[in-house]
């Protein structure tokens, strides 16, 4: 949703039709109620109504909206002086900049999460030149439109952009149920004097006094190892700045990234990198692949180098200067505050669009532009975040490019895992009548890209396909996670595991659930109800839950089936909408 204060406003996304700040919204929202008493205040400061027909008033009005208001859900008011220039295209395509209208990824559990972005038609005007605080969506839309037409030019003045208006705007798309970081604040106490936190941390962002708290660091499995993930988890009030910051530089990037680039940008997800693995290797009958590791990204990310790529489109000294104070604020950890002199925290809101960013020019825009045309065949390029694989038809090109790749990233301060990077023959099994006249044939290898094991199979009429499985250290580690909670949790009521276990299983079904890994999930529900029945034999010392008790159990509790959410044949079925 848009709030503005000096312009209209326009609501989108779900609960469009009700108050944001309502009690009946407070939980679809994931915020304390009160926005719109917020939204009131914000109205005097601006003296400037929130909703009406874009003409100025003497004084403020009533911020209430009227019934026949709030049901219209396809309403869009325009800012001042736009008049009926502007108007959403609903859903049509636009050959102009797609600005997104929801954050890149929010990482709430499993990264495919549907995200949407709503295109709109192109608008007239220098963005410098605004000097009214128009709806958020209108700004980046302007900021995407000039960053569309100059691909090469480097961006001066931004900062002007981020008022209160645009705070706020930032605070609704942050996470108000995630972790709190050193200062121990949650959303509900960051709340309760909103627009003035808001206000003092706009002063202190525009005027250079603002200090970025270290981040709270904190460890997360990592495979079914001993190896664990560092996560950095910043304040909640620097979520809101850090998230201020991704809107107005998403709008700038998200013209210039390639269709190749797939993780944490709007409108993408990990089902679609997938879907575009599949398409190439089908297509190209196999090849060739090259599976690429990066050594701990996130902590080695230099900071020169990454300084350097950003001054290429962004020379806005506020903006630099923030990006700056959270790339050297400290870790803490156990009691010990460090300052890393390298590396981005993983965890961070602004943590993705860096890393995009430096591999956009590191690994995308150089792939494309210099090893392409030297190539003798087709190759194309997969890349989720800092998980990417490299697809060719002929064995020379991908040789090739695999004993430059080390030395690519060195030049970067970035180094290759060399046991995980390795070329993988994945060429398309030869068939029972060539198979005799073949000579020097490889057996096609198998390799793991976003939790899936990709391999050749027979589909149901004979024809070897592209299939995929779950990653057998991802399996592993999700048992374990489901294993660890119950064993914690086995004296909870049985109501109560019950619920959790049902949402722990539909999330798994809901990422792994594509076509051909049913069986996979099959293993995994029945690896979950064993394990659900050794922790409940173990609520007592010497009691012991029989397959028979157990079965009864599960009719009153069961878990829901196995089921393939992105399955081709489900969306086939689907009635168009």
């Amino acid at each position: 949703m848009d709030i503005a204060g000096a312009a209209p406003m326009t609501f989108t996304g779900p609960g469009a039709s009700v108050l944001p700040g309502s009690e009946n919204t407070a939980k679809r929202h994931k915020g304390p109620p009160g926005t719109w008493e917020v939204l009131n205040r914000l109205q005097a400061l601006y003296n400037h109504p929130v909703v009406g027909t874009g003409r100025r008033t003497p004084g403020p009005r009533s911020g209430i909206l009227d019934r026949g208001e709030r049901n219209d859900r396809a309403q869009r008011l325009v800012a001042p002086r736009e008049g009926n220039r502007v108007r959403c295209e609903g859903g049509r395509t636009s050959e102009h900049s797609i600005v997104p209208q929801k954050q890149g990824n929010s990482n709430r559990g499993d990264p495919v999460e549907e995200r949407e972005c709503r295109v709109a038609e192109s608008l007239e005007g220098n963005m410098a030149g605004a000097s009214e605080p128009g709806p958020v969506s209108t700004r980046r839309q302007r900021i995407a439109e000039l960053a569309k037409q100059s691909p090469e030019m480097g961006f001066t003045s931004l900062a002007h952009h981020i008022d209160m208006v645009w705070l706020l705007e930032a605070y609704a798309r942050t996470r108000k149920d995630g972790a709190a970081g050193v200062d121990g604040q949650t959303a509900a106490d960051y709340a309760v004097n909103l627009l003035d936190n808001l206000r003092v941390l706009l002063d202190r962002a525009k005027s250079g006094t603002y200090r970025a708290p270290p981040v709270r660091r904190v460890h997360i499995p990592k495979g079914a190892g001993p190896e664990t993930r560092p996560l950095g988890i910043p304040t909640f009030e620097d979520k809101v700045l850090q998230r201020a910051v991704v809107m107005v530089l998403e709008a700038v990037y998200e013209q210039d990234f390639l269709d190749c680039s797939y993780g944490f940008r709007p409108g993408r997800s990990a089902h679609q990198a997938l879907d575009a693995l599949w398409q190439c290797t089908m297509t190209m009958a196999g090849g060739w692949i090259v599976e690429v590791d990066i050594r701990k990204f996130f902590d080695t990310l230099d900071h020169a180098h990454l300084r350097d790529l950003l001054q290429l489109r962004l020379r806005d000294g506020v903006l630099l200067r923030l990006l700056g104070k959270w790339l050297n604020a400290g870790v803490l950890e156990a009691g010990s505050l460090t300052f890393p002199e390298a590396g981005t925290p993983q965890g961070g809101v602004v943590s993705p669009l860096l890393a995009n960013v430096y591999l956009h020019y590191v690994l995308d825009v150089w792939f494309e532009r210099d090893v392409k045309p030297c190539l003798k065949g087709p190759a194309t390029l997969i890349r989720y975040a800092d998980d990417f694989v490299i697809v060719f038809a002929h064995e020379d090109d991908a040789r090739r490019v695999l004993d430059v790749l080390p030395k690519r990233f060195g030049k970067y301060g970035l180094a290759l895992h060399p046991d995980k990077t390795r070329l993988v023959p994945f060429v398309r099994p030869a068939t029972e009548a060539s198979r005799d006249t073949s000579e020097g044939e490889h057996q096609p290898g198998t390799f793991d890209l976003l939790g899936f094991t990709h391999y050749w199979g027979r589909s149901r009429q004979g024809f070897w396909v592209v299939k995929r499985r779950t990653a057998q250290t991802r399996l592993s580690r999700a048992l374990m996670m489901i294993a660890q909670w119950c064993r914690f949790h086995r004296h909870d009521p049985l109501a109560e595991q019950h619920q959790t276990l049902v949402q722990k299983v539909r999330g798994h079904c809901g990422y792994y659930g594509i076509t051909g890994n049913s069986m996979a999930l099959s293993q995994f529900r029945s690896a979950v109800q064993r394990i659900w029945k050794k922790w409940l034999s173990r609520r007592r010392r010497r009691g012991f839950l029989s397959w028979t008790t157990f079965g009864r159990l599960l009719k009153r509790y069961p878990l829901p089936p196995p089921i393939a959410v992105h399955s081709v044949c489900r969306l086939v079925g689907e009635p168009a909408t």
